[in-house]
């Protein structure tokens, strides 16, 4: 035993939703690389040497708890990494309800317990969570009912990305004392500009924000990989301090822009945060 064995995953039973492309497959196979046992969910078919593979739509409640229910045993991480870009049917649901729905199936049916973490992935365009937005927000997470939610969400214009990620960050802000009561912790990630096919098929608005800030810094949209990374940290024994954060990774662009140390990133920092 050493003192960095809390960064591992030996003898962990993970699941990870959204495994088949992009950041959830470079966490599945990064915690696959520290030891875990990993059960991978996606819609697409896909291939992980070693995983067991469950198909699940988080479109679908029926799928989602299918999904569940062939999943069984202990889950000691569950990472949330499945999403979608505006224009995508079902976008509220893929990106917020069905996680949701998932993580309290999962509990219900004992298999998130104490010791276990939720890690999601949410998106720097859900900033703004917690001011002007947060009264709605907290309104919308009390409807508890997969279908009323989703149709919520249609009746008020709410469909969308950035309603979406920033449900994610409320709830993961909203549900920590509850779950760290059941010895459950749960945190989240903000990822600025990342090359997944997700962010290649929207390439103009998500890969062509913030290219004035990488110019001049030196560095390159982010790989999945790197967005995994502190994903899978915020899972481990070594964050056990740490639960209810969604942690900005954009590469300090948003930090900038709010301090005008690159002051052509603050007008949309300001208005993304709720400032303006």
């Amino acid at each position: 035993m050493s003192l960095f064995d809390a960064f591992k995953y030996d003898g962990l039973r993970v699941v990870v939703v959204g495994a088949a492309t992009g950041m959830g497959n470079a966490v599945a196979r990064l915690v696959q690389d520290a030891g875990a046992t990993v059960v991978a969910m996606d819609r697409a078919d896909f291939e992980l040497e070693g995983a067991t593979i469950i198909r699940v739509d988080l479109a679908d409640k029926a799928s989602i708890e299918a999904a569940v229910g062939q999943c069984g045993g202990r889950v000691d991480a569950l990472f949330s990494c499945a999403g979608v870009a505006d224009g995508t049917p079902g976008i509220e649901r893929i990106n917020f309800i069905g996680h949701r729905h998932m993580i309290k199936e999962m509990i219900g049916a004992g298999m998130l317990g104490r010791g276990s973490a939720i890690g999601l992935i949410s998106s720097a365009g859900g900033l703004g969570w917690d001011r002007a937005a947060l009264p709605e927000l907290l309104d919308f997470l009390k409807i508890e009912d997969f279908d009323e939610a989703a149709a919520w969400c249609h009746a008020n214009g709410k469909a969308d990305y950035r309603w979406s990620k920033q449900a994610v960050n409320t709830y993961v802000a909203h549900e920590a004392f509850e779950l760290l009561k059941l010895g459950i912790r749960i945190n989240a990630i903000l990822p600025g500009p990342t090359d997944t096919p997700l962010a290649q098929a929207n390439a103009a608005t998500w890969l062509g924000f913030g290219t004035d800030y990488r110019a001049e810094t030196g560095v390159a949209p982010s790989t999945p990989l790197e967005q995994a990374y502190p994903l899978v940290f915020l899972c481990s024994p070594a964050a056990a301090a740490i639960t209810g954060i969604t942690v900005v990774s954009d590469a300090g662009y948003f930090s900038s822009g709010l301090t005008e140390s690159f002051p052509p990133a603050t007008g949309i920092t300001n208005y993304l945060s709720g400032r303006m």
